[in-house]
């Protein structure tokens, strides 16, 4: 089976593949300081509640925003499971040609992303990732990554908001019922949601009429099922898009 993980900054998604069924997935936050022996042993213990071992992993694909935690992962891989690892970074066939001014800034959770979401969608299509930081990323009507936008994300806007100002408790992440709040939760929940909401629409539409036309939009990322309910512009939501995206690259280059 194929083990595929996403490392974000602040979480780690992990999908244990059989062909191109996703038959497992774990969500685990991300620790900077890992070693390899220490991430083996967090994905033992993961694949222990689902009656799985490490030997159950026959490949391992990673896409990375961590670049210490990569080269963990590759010795993790050679030492645990006796294989090498693939790290999806230059070099790696993935079947979009990265039209920025920089392709080596580009994250790997971003073109994998890019795989999945013209594999299923077709383009053009946008894909608004919502993870630590919200990943806005256009894709061409020929599959190319033609660049995008980032932006703070929701978790960590309200973090800050916490801390910065003394009288704003922190609050339960949750869509109220009101766009009007009528006390301090519901106020705060409603900047948080309803005004992502509208950040998620206007950057969706700014990139409609650059690329004149109304790409189909996807979103995906742990807050994605919270937010994406209240946007216009989001027309489907696919919580494992990056794992899947992770898969067909793994598959383009087996």
């Amino acid at each position: 089976m194929l083990l595929a993980l996403d490392v974000g900054n602040t979480q780690t998604v992990a999908g244990m593949y059989d062909g191109s069924e996703l038959r497992e997935h774990w969500r685990t936050t991300t620790v900077r300081t890992h070693t390899g022996d220490e991430l083996a042993l967090m994905l033992a213990g993961l694949l222990e509640l689902r009656e799985l071992t490490l030997g159950s992993i026959d490949a391992l694909v990673v896409a990375s925003s961590v670049p210490q935690l990569a080269i963990e992962y590759a010795a993790m891989s050679r030492e645990h499971l006796g294989d090498e690892a693939l790290v999806v970074g230059p070099g790696v066939r993935t079947g979009v040609a990265l039209r920025v001014d920089n392709p080596l800034e580009v994250g790997a959770d971003r073109v994998a992303n890019c795989v999945a979401a013209y594999a299923l969608h077709g383009g053009p299509c946008i894909v608004v990732d919502f993870g630590t930081a919200i990943n806005f990323d256009t894709v061409s009507a020929g599959g190319d990554f033609l660049g995008g936008a980032i932006a703070p994300g929701l978790q960590v806007a309200l973090d800050a908001l916490g801390d910065r100002a003394a009288r704003l408790q922190k609050v339960e992440l949750v869509a109220p019922a009101r766009a009007i709040g009528t006390n301090t939760d519901t106020n705060v929940q409603s900047g948080a949601v309803f005004g992502w909401a509208g950040l998620v629409d206007g950057l969706v539409r700014r990139f409609w009429v650059e690329l004149g036309a109304e790409a189909t939009t996807v979103a995906t990322g742990g807050l994605a099922a919270l937010v994406a309910p209240h946007c216009e512009t989001v027309e489907h939501v696919e919580p494992w898009l990056t794992l899947e995206g992770l898969r067909m690259i793994w598959e383009r280059n087996a």
